[in-house]
């Protein structure tokens, strides 16, 4: 009865939506996307599309999206909004990092992208322009992959913090105490398959187009290159998303080396008491217990 009334209300809501969309304007950018589409499908093979096109749409989103908090360190008014102000960044850290992500994106992440034209086949995922999904569609399949992605890396991330394990892989991603955003995949190559493994596990479930793969990997670097930025800047879009944890709530995490174990929601830190607000919660409560105790 429950899942009968579960499927009737997201039935309602993808109506409802519906609806509302077909008031919307057209988009204007619509006709040269499926353009675009229709020209890489007639080009090239499935196997370039899901392998090299995989690949360039991480490595250009990654970095494109790392340039706002790059720019930031130079312009002087931007500084206020620096959570660390006390650890500026420097080119020495962010050219050893620059090096450690080409490592990891070629050598780790680019075996794991050439398995994307099986994984389509296996499953039978479609490409054509006409399968692919509606917008709002694939915005509720992203928010479903990002609710996955964030339980899988609250108790792996906490398990890599466990004092027998730390010191010998999860500590390299702890090497900067200041965050900032080319960071966000600064880490040792198994965390970078043990943590990376929770991303594979919303498209197993929700990927019924082969657009997915793409919208997921940039809405994922988008939020995990933001909470590494090492800026709290106000009128971020990201924050209208509900239970969004964001740059300071994970740079809490950096500056501590404990607390805030979830990579994009706060609702799992929240009920297992390992948010920060807790956390100086029961600091000022011991603080206080030893008060009383003289």
């Amino acid at each position: 009865m429950a899942m009968n009334d579960s499927i009737n209300i997201l039935n309602s809501a993808y109506l409802a939506v519906e609806y509302i969309d077909s008031f919307l304007p057209d988009n204007p950018l619509q006709q040269p996307f499926k353009n675009a589409w229709n020209y890489m499908l007639d080009n090239y093979t499935k196997f370039q599309i899901a392998t090299w096109g995989s690949l360039l749409v991480h490595e250009v989103s990654y970095f494109l999206l790392c340039v706002p908090g790059f720019v930031f360190q130079f312009i002087p008014y931007m500084q206020k909004y620096k959570i660390q102000q006390d650890k500026p960044e420097t080119w020495e850290k962010q050219w050893k990092c620059f090096k450690t992500l080409l490592f990891n994106h070629f050598f780790i992440q680019l075996p794991l992208i050439c398995g994307t034209y099986y994984f389509t086949e296996y499953f039978n995922i479609p490409y054509d322009w006409e399968e692919m999904p509606r917008w709002y569609v694939l915005v509720a399949q992203c928010f479903g992959c990002a609710v996955i992605e964030d339980a899988w890396h609250y108790f792996l991330h906490r398990l890599l913090h466990h004092k027998r394990i730390y010191k010998y892989i999860h500590k390299v991603h702890h090497e900067f105490a200041s965050p900032f955003g080319m960071q966000a995949e600064y880490a040792h190559p198994l965390e970078t398959l043990i943590l990376g493994a929770g991303f594979f596990i919303g498209i197993v479930v929700f990927c019924n187009h082969v657009i997915l793969l793409w919208a997921w990997v940039i809405c994922r670097l988008m939020e995990t290159i933001d909470v590494h930025s090492g800026y709290d800047v106000p009128l971020n879009p990201l924050h209208l998303v509900p239970f969004y944890a964001g740059a300071r709530f994970h740079d809490f995490h950096h500056m501590n080396f404990i607390g805030n174990y979830a990579s994009t929601f706060t609702w799992w830190d929240r009920i297992f008491g390992t948010d920060s607000q807790f956390i100086a919660y029961k600091e000022k409560e011991n603080k206080q217990q030893l008060i009383t105790k003289k």
